[in-house]
C-alpha cells in the first residue's frame, strides 16, 4: 500500500490531526539534521578538506540519493521500523500516542544538540515510538521483540564494529602508504576524504531517511483512520520531502555537533579522517544490507575513537568520549519515559 502526493495534499487540507502528525515528524527529521547528519561531514570539515559550506552541499546531495537509492532497492530499515511497536486498535489514540513520540524526540534531541553533544536520533526514534506504544497498549505489548532485537543487534554492530573497523582501517592505509612522503599524499588524502565523507553523507541518507519515511507513513496511515496497514511503499515525494528536510537541519544547526565530532575527540590528519569515513561507510552498508536500524552518530563517533586509538590512547579525548556515552546510555529510557508520560497525558486530553 502507498500513498500518492495528490491524495496526501488532499487529506492534509481536511485532517488537522494528519497536519499536526506531519509537522511533528517534520521536526524530528529537522532535528536529525542538526545532530546526525552533520557526523558524515564532521572529519573533512575538520581536516580543512572542504569548507564547512561545501561539506553542507555535498551532504545534502548524498543524503537524497542515499535515501532514493536504498529505499527503491531495499526498504527493509523503514519496514524493520514501521512494525517495531503496535500502533493497532482505535486509531485516533494511536495518532496520538504517535504525535506524543515525535513531541518527545524532539525535546530530547534539541536538548542534546544545545548541549553539542551527539546523541542518536536513531535511538530516540525508537525509543520514542517504543514509550508511546507501551502507554497506548498498557503494556510491553506494545513492543514487537522479533523486531526490537534487531535494535540490540544494531547496537552491538554501531558500538564494537565501528570501533575497530576504524582502527584497522587506518592500520592498512598506514602499511599500504608506510615509505610514501606524507606531503606528496595530502592531496590524494585531501580528494579521498572528501569521497569518504560524500559516502557517508550517502549512508547516512540510506539509514536515518528509512527510519523516518517508516514512522511517517504510520502517521499518514493512522490519520486515515488504517490502524492495520502491515505492508507499505515508500513514495517517491516522500523520499524527496524528508531529504530536503534533513539538509535544511544540517544546514542550520550542524557546526556545534561537527565541532564535538570532528575537532573535540580527536585531532586529525586527512588520511585518518578518510580512514574513519572509509569504516564508518562500510559498518553503514552492511546494516542497510541486512536491515539493521543502527545509529550513524555511534557508527561514525566509534570509527573516530578506533582511528585515534590506533595512533595512541591518549589520542582520543575521553572527557569528550564520556560526555557521549552518559548520552547513549540516556536516551532509551530518558526518551522513552518522556514519550510514555506525554503519550498518557495526550491520550486524557485529547
Amino acid at each position: 500500500m502507498t500513498v500518492t502526493l495528490d491524495d496526501f495534499i488532499l487529506n492534509l487540507l481536511s485532517n488537522p490531526a494528519l497536519v499536526i502528525t506531519v509537522i511533528l515528524t517534520l521536526g524530528t527529521i529537522t532535528v536529525n539534521g542538526w545532530t546526525d547528519a552533520p557526523n558524515a561531514i564532521a572529519t573533512c570539515i575538520s581536516t580543512r578538506s572542504i569548507s564547512p559550506q561545501g561539506a553542507i552541499i555535498m551532504a545534502a546531495i548524498f543524503n537524497f540519493l542515499g535515501v532514493f537509492v536504498m529505499t527503491t532497492y531495499n526498504s527493509k530499515v523503514a519496514e524493520t521500523i514501521y512494525n517495531m511497536v503496535d500502533f493497532g486498535g482505535d486509531a485516533h489514540y494511536a495518532l496520538i500516542a504517535l504525535c506524543a513520540a515525535m513531541f518527545a524526540i524532539v525535546v530530547w534531541a534539541t536538548a542534546a544538540w544545545w548541549f553539542g553533544i551527539p546523541t542518536s536520533e536513531s535511538h530516540a526514534l525508537i525509543a520514542g515510538i517504543s514509550g508511546a506504544a507501551i502507554a497506548l497498549q498498557g503494556g510491553i505489548q506494545g513492543i514487537n521483540f522479533d523486531e526490537w532485537v534487531k535494535v540490540i543487534y544494531g547496537l552491538g554492530l554501531s558500538l564494537f564494529l565501528g570501533f575497530f573497523s576504524g582502527w584497522l582501517v587506518v592500520k592498512i592505509v598506514e602499511y599500504i602508504f608506510r615509505g610514501s612522503d606524507r606531503r606528496k599524499t595530502y592531496g590524494f588524502f585531501k580528494n579521498a576524504q572528501i569521497l569518504s565523507a560524500a559516502g557517508m553523507a550517502f549512508m547516512h541518507g540510506a539509514q536515518d531517511g528509512q527510519k523516518f519515511m517508516g514512522v511517517f507513513m504510520l502517521g499518514v496511515f493512522l490519520a486515515r483512520g488504517q490502524a492495520s496497514v502491515t505492508e507499505f511503499v515508500i513514495p517517491f515525494w516522500l523520499i524527496v520531502l524528508c531529504s530536503l528536510v534533513m539538509a535544511m537541519g544540517t544546514s542550520l544547526g550542524g557546526m556545534r555537533i561537527i565541532k564535538s565530532v570532528g575537532m573535540d575527540m580527536v585531532k586529525f590528519e586527512t588520511y585518518q579522517g578518510f580512514s574513519a569515513d572509509l569504516a564508518g561507510v562500510i559498518c553503514l552498508f552492511l546494516a542497510s544490507v541486512f536491515g539493521l536500524p543502527v545509529s550513524t552518530t555511534h557508527t561514525k563517533t566509534t570509527a573516530i575513537m578506533g582511528v585515534g586509538a590506533a595512533r595512541r590512547i591518549s589520542s582520543v579525548n575521553w572527557g569528550i568520549v564520556k560526555e557521549m556515552i552518559i548520552a547513549w546510555v540516556l536516551t532509551f529510557p530518558g526518551c522513552g519515559i518522556i514519550s510514555f508520560l506525554l503519550a498518557q497525558v495526550f491520550m486524557r486530553l485529547f
